[in-house]
């Protein structure tokens, strides 16, 4: 499903590089739940922003379903990320002045893939998958962190995606909820999707079927997690 192909990143400052990412070649298949762990400035983020588009690569190619991303300009990108990936975010990035509802819909909306008249119930259904229901009026605000959460995870399931991203999903969160979340991606990758976890916490595993650390712009360990509690 996803290929990272020699990718390489490099920041660059009057005369002086500096190499994020180190010609970085990793093949991602379908249904898999992939946690991606390393230190602060191992390049674990800029991998998933290349992935994502929020970045570029200095060099190399990542192809997703046999389409290389890369050679997008600025418009297909964002059309293809909208279309393809659901992304969650460490700090939520609800927007704080629409309601639970309605930051759902706007996904929809802007990519215009569900029909109008099937938006608001499927909003509805996400919501009840979070175990959220009846609070599709409230704001962000009146939510405490982890249902933040767990609403950002049905906005990103908004437009049928196949691919989950979620940068430090629990990061901010208490263990209690940071469980919470875990099942529910757990329960999203049983049900197909396939998920992509940056993490700082090495020994989240659960329901994560593999494991790559990346330590100075390279894979240092690439191992299966298959039969690990």
């Amino acid at each position: 499903m996803i290929q990272f192909k020699n990718v390489s990143k490099i920041y660059r400052s009057g005369l002086n590089d500096y190499p994020v990412l180190r010609n970085v070649s990793i093949n991602i298949e379908k249904g898999e739940y992939v946690l991606i762990t390393g230190k602060s400035g191992s390049g674990k983020s800029t991998l998933l922003n290349i992935l994502t588009g929020v970045d570029g690569a200095t060099s190399g190619d990542v192809v997703v379903d046999g389409i290389n991303i890369l050679r997008f300009n600025e418009a297909n990108m964002t059309k293809w990320r909208g279309e393809n990936l659901g992304i969650v975010f460490q700090f939520f990035q609800l927007i704080p002045t629409l309601s639970v509802l309605e930051n759902i819909l706007l996904p929809m909306d802007l990519i215009d893939r569900i029909p109008n008249q099937n938006r608001v119930k499927k909003a509805k259904e996400l919501l009840s998958m979070v175990g959220l229901s009846g609070h599709e009026g409230k704001m962000p605000s009146k939510l405490s962190g982890g249902e933040q959460q767990r609403v950002a995870i049905a906005r990103s399931l908004a437009n049928d995606v196949g691919l989950i991203i979620a940068d430090e999903p629990t990061g901010n969160l208490d263990s209690k909820n940071a469980e919470i979340v875990f099942d529910i991606l757990e329960k999203l990758n049983k049900d197909g999707k396939t998920i992509l976890m940056i993490t700082h916490e090495r020994d989240v595993m659960k329901g994560a079927s593999r494991k790559i650390i990346i330590k100075d712009g390279v894979i240092d360990e690439d191992y299966s997690l298959k039969g690990v509690s």
